[in-house]
């Protein structure tokens, strides 16, 4: 798996697969919004997730809203250290951990069959 580096002087790095190796994995291109960050969205019977990252300020942004638009869950964080996807036959999923400070944590997707969000921040 080939990462890209962003190395930042004050905050550290920030690695996340290229745009190339996202669609060959979970089989979306990544939207590059006007900033740089990268938006991805899916759709499955149970809403719509959009996730997006961006490298400079280390932050990822999780929307989850049903089918009928409410929004389930919003989640911005700072601080991310890396991103990785997975896919197999039956699933894709992302998994994003961060470090803050004292506190370090894990936010997990499962993307399809079925949307799902487990997210984990605790003091070092």
């Amino acid at each position: 798996m080939l990462l890209q580096r962003v190395a930042l002087a004050l905050s550290g790095d920030f690695l996340f697969p290229g745009d190339e190796e996202v669609f060959d994995i979970v089989g979306e291109w990544p939207e590059i919004q006007e900033r740089g960050a990268r938006v991805l969205t899916w759709r499955s019977g149970n809403g719509v997730l959009v996730l997006s990252y961006e490298a400079v300020t280390r932050s990822v942004r999780v929307r989850w809203s049903s089918i009928e638009a409410d929004l389930l869950l919003d989640v911005y964080r700072e601080g991310a250290t890396r991103l990785t996807f997975t896919s197999t036959p039956s699933a894709v999923g992302a998994r994003i951990e961060f470090s803050v400070g004292e506190c370090s944590g894990v936010m997990e997707l499962d993307i399809s069959p079925r949307i799902s969000v487990q997210d984990r921040l605790l003091f070092q």
